[in-house]
């Protein structure tokens, strides 16, 4: 029986799972990556650890289940991050900038006319926003000397799994780096000099199930092929088994990704990115809505009150009926989707003599289903009234988080059985390159509304109130 190895590199862990044709994970690793802050707008992580911890999760499963059984490798990773290395050595020139890195807001307010904004967003689906790649590899590349290469993460893991003899980046991927046109799929001349980013830095585009080379590395077997690669806020939305605009997923990770699939179609929505959610022998377009801080705010409360991590938080709320008036709006890098504002900061409001952590810890979890609705409502007015919501990442385990969500958006969400569905889809895609189709990822709950249609109305009108002081 074939079995894939899936690794899924994001921003706060590295994992491996190795699932076999069935559907069934028959080996699993996971470990921890560190990201630091060292100013203001500044969020870096170590490309070569990051290489080293994916050599180690994928050697942990490969152990477990014998390479013979292994028919290639998967990838799903985190998007819009950005590496530069010198292709002489392999060694990255500096940290890799983090999707949440925002030291080129300047930059990118410069650029922001109008007629500029609406052409890059008419080829890109994007606003002109630091999140994305672009801007990143014009800040890395004005401080390089001599030659050097740029990538996202799969660029760079595929680099270095390949022994430097693939210099690519699967279309998905592609599609986040402001450079890339949706509906031509390839680098745009007119935005690379827009940016400041020559094509002889960039890796080639590929599609998602294209063998994207085959392992030459140390520490690992070689001649493994690379079989799929997908971003993965994408690869989730297809372990949901999405693509479809009937299907509206939202990612709880670092931060969110909530997105609706609408197949072969390019649509835009004003607030809401437009994206390519994989290319296999044709495209599949999706409408995108990113929040920065969810799982991220999570932690960040925590740590403000001195509790050890997001399941004491979820404890302490918990001993209260709600927030007691308290909003928290985690804007600690500006706001994402669809308010789409650099300027914007974090604020903590509603506070009076009888407000008590606990309140605090319920305005966090408050804060993450009211930013995920935000971006629902942002994209109903095209996709029509919301049937339920497909739930999945590490904060999925909160029961509180997911009937607070339930409540703030007035619909059931439904949360996957599989805790790592992004690894799931990415699976799926290489089995599919394959031949082979796995089973459709199971549900694990489902919870519904409890807060009648005044109450919520009266939540949402809060924590609207909230957001305008946090972009005052």
């Amino acid at each position: 029986m074939d079995v894939v190895i899936a690794l899924d590199q994001g921003t706060t862990n590295t994992k491996a799972l190795a699932i076999d044709e069935t559907g069934a994970v028959v080996a699993r690793a996971s470990v921890p990556v560190a990201i630091a802050h060292p100013a203001p707008r500044q969020a870096e992580q170590d490309a070569e650890e990051i290489w080293h911890l994916s050599v180690e999760v994928i050697r942990a499963c490969l152990d477990r289940v014998g390479a013979r059984h292994v028919a290639g490798l998967a990838i799903s990773n985190q998007r819009e991050s950005v590496v530069a290395w010198d292709p002489t050595t392999g060694m990255p020139i500096a940290p890799l900038l983090s999707w949440h890195d925002t030291r080129t807001v300047e930059q990118c307010a410069q650029l922001a006319s109008d007629d500029i904004a609406t052409l890059v967003h008419e080829r890109t689906g994007l606003p002109i926003d630091p999140m994305f790649s672009a801007p990143k590899m014009a800040w890395l590349l004005q401080r390089a000397a001599g030659n050097t290469l740029v990538g996202t993460v799969d660029s760079w893991l595929v680099w270095k799994l390949t022994g430097g003899r693939s210099h690519v980046i699967e279309a998905g991927n592609a599609s986040r780096t402001l450079l890339f046109r949706l509906d031509k799929l390839n680098w745009d001349d007119d935005l690379l000099h827009l940016f400041e980013v020559p094509a002889s830095a960039l890796p080639e585009v590929r599609s998602s199930s294209t063998q994207m080379g085959v392992v030459a590395c140390d520490g690992l077997p070689s001649g493994l092929p690379i079989l799929a690669v997908m971003a993965d806020s994408h690869a989730a939305l297809r372990g949901h088994g999405g693509g479809s605009p009937e299907l509206v997923k939202a990612t709880y990770g670092t931060g969110s990704s909530v997105m609706q699939g609408s197949g072969a179609r390019l649509r835009y929505r004003s607030g809401i990115a437009t994206t390519l959610a994989w290319l296999t022998d044709h495209p599949t377009y999706a409408l995108e809505g990113n929040i920065r801080y969810s799982g991220a705010a999570l932690d960040w409360t925590a740590r403000i009150l001195g509790v050890q991590n997001s399941a004491a938080l979820s404890a302490l709320a918990s001993t209260v009926p709600d927030a007691g008036g308290v909003s928290l709006v985690p804007a600690f890098a500006g706001m994402g989707a669809p308010f789409w504002d650099p300027s914007a900061v974090g604020v903590l409001t509603g506070l009076t003599a009888g407000a008590t952590p606990a309140h605090v810890a319920r305005a966090a979890f408050d804060a993450v289903a009211m930013q995920v609705t935000d971006v629902v409502e942002a994209m109903n007015d095209e996709a029509g009234e919301l049937g339920f919501l497909r739930a999945d990442g590490g904060a999925t385990v909160s029961t509180l988080l997911m009937q607070t969500q339930a409540d703030a958006l007035g619909a059931p969400v439904t949360v996957a059985g599989q805790a790592d569905v992004a690894l799931y889809g990415a699976a799926e895609l290489a089995f599919e390159a394959l031949g082979k189709r796995l089973p459709p990822c199971p549900a694990s709950a489902t919870y519904n509304p409890r807060l009648d249609a005044r109450a919520r109305r009266k939540a949402r009108g809060q924590w609207s109130r909230a957001v305008g002081r946090a972009r005052l």
